[in-house]
């Protein structure tokens, strides 16, 4: 058996192109009335290989190995243009009233736990 390292890099370094682009997580480019919004990612990657070979004797030979690739993909927000003003919307983080109200669960949890704890030292 013959190992090909090089082609397995190379088939696995075409998979991570083909797949790690932001159309695959958030689409292509599109327009919303007078603006044009462009989808913004961000990508991690890591690569690991291996080979062995036993030295041929009578007892053992043989030679053996492996490679993977994984990614990660997260969508970060939105590039949005109108004219000539160019402008970064984050994806995922809420402001102002909406970034209050997605705290009232935990709050009232809060006031739950605090309230049975006062039940149970009286």
């Amino acid at each position: 058996m013959e190992l090909h390292f090089e082609e397995l890099l190379d088939k696995i370094t075409d998979f991570i192109k083909s797949e790690a682009k932001t159309e695959t997580v958030v689409g292509e480019q599109f327009e919303l009335g007078e603006f044009i919004c462009v989808p913004v990612i961000k990508v991690g990657m890591g690569f690991g290989s291996g080979a062995g070979e036993a030295p041929e004797n009578k007892k053992y030979s043989g030679q053996g190995g492996g490679g993977g690739a994984g990614v990660g993909i997260e969508p970060v927000g939105f590039l949005v243009t109108k004219g000539d003003e160019i402008s970064f919307l984050e994806a995922g983080k809420t402001h102002g009233l909406a970034a209050a109200f997605e705290k009232v669960p935990d709050l009232i949890e809060k006031i739950a736990m605090s309230r049975n704890k006062e039940k149970e030292t009286a």
